[in-house]
């Protein structure tokens, strides 16, 4: 029988699913390769990163300085690796591996990551949906040009790559801050293929179009880009001439509302989806040739007559 003080209870909740996914997907070797490792260090950065990724799914919100005691009840060697202690994940040591993630490119590493799970897993990426969101955050948060006067007035602050501050809050809050991400996904199980982060007053239709060129100079297959109908200006879809896309027409331009307005249904096909036709024509909007297609849904036609009478 084993005596009861030499008996050590860890604890490994859910982090040992998350902890066995990093693993499956090598994460840990393509960040140690990214960044480099010291034989001196007692915690390679792909543990770092690993560790960064069971504490934002370990349902708390601490500041960074707290971050070992996440670890403290924690198996921490069973997910980590062997020799790896709570004490050893201090903010000095994922301050400078954050550091060296953003110098080489937080949108580069993903990708990096992102296509060594597709090849593995052979996941398609036959279409790649780009969409944004926003997140809130509270805080103050200088914004540029306070960060600029304080540099003239010699007050150390400290860079901030992107601008976080009031825009069109996805998660109605208007009242906070925010920041934007936006994220390529395959059609093939919504898996997350290109992030990007963005300023917080961002608008999709100005940048939708180079973050798509962005992504596509990354990657060594081709794919068909779907975007909804903010992507849809003249801008855009020349940057887009040489690719191939898909998009919702947005109905505030005149030629699709006109386009819409006369559509007559017996001139429309017939779609194999019952309740449903179609009709194709050719635009030259922007300058760039493409076809569009109107669909035409007979409940959706019969709701909005029912709402006319009213």
């Amino acid at each position: 029988m084993i005596p009861s003080e030499e008996i050590q209870v860890n604890t490994i909740n859910h982090l040992g699913l998350i902890a066995g996914i990093v693993d499956d997907i090598g994460l840990e070797q393509i960040i140690n390769e990214i960044l480099g490792c010291d034989n001196r260090e007692l915690v390679t950065p792909g543990q770092v990163v690993k560790a960064i990724i069971l504490n934002g799914l370990g349902f708390v919100s601490k500041p960074l300085y707290l971050f070992p005691q996440f670890f403290e009840d924690k198996a921490t060697e069973h997910l980590l690796g062997k020799g790896v202690e709570a004490k050893h994940l201090n903010d000095d040591k994922i301050g400078r591996v954050m550091d060296k993630l953003y110098a080489k490119g937080l949108s580069s590493i993903f990708m990096l990551i992102a296509l060594s799970v597709v090849k593995k897993h052979q996941i398609s990426t036959s279409f790649s949906h780009l969409d944004s969101s926003s997140f809130s955050v509270h805080g103050q948060y200088l914004d540029i040009k306070a960060i600029t006067d304080n540099q003239q007035n010699n007050v150390e602050t400290e860079p901030i790559p992107i601008k976080i501050t009031h825009g069109y809050s996805r998660d109605h809050r208007p009242d906070l801050k925010q920041f934007i991400i936006d994220l390529v996904v395959s059609e093939d199980g919504g898996m997350p293929l290109f992030l990007r982060a963005g300023d917080g007053n961002e608008q999709d239709r100005a940048v939708f179009g180079q973050v798509a060129k962005q992504y596509e100079s990354m990657i060594d297959f081709e794919t068909i880009l779907v975007f909804d109908s903010a992507f849809f200006t003249a801008n855009n879809l020349q940057l887009m001439s040489e690719s191939k896309w898909l998009s919702r027409v947005p109905l505030s331009l005149k030629t699709a509302q006109k386009l819409v307005d006369s559509v007559d249904s017996k001139e429309s096909n017939k779609s194999s989806i019952k309740g449903y036709s179609w009709k194709e024509v050719e635009s030259n909007y922007g300058g760039i040739k493409q076809r569009w297609l109107v669909v035409e849904s007979q409940k959706r036609k019969e709701s909005d007559s029912k709402n006319l009478l009213k």
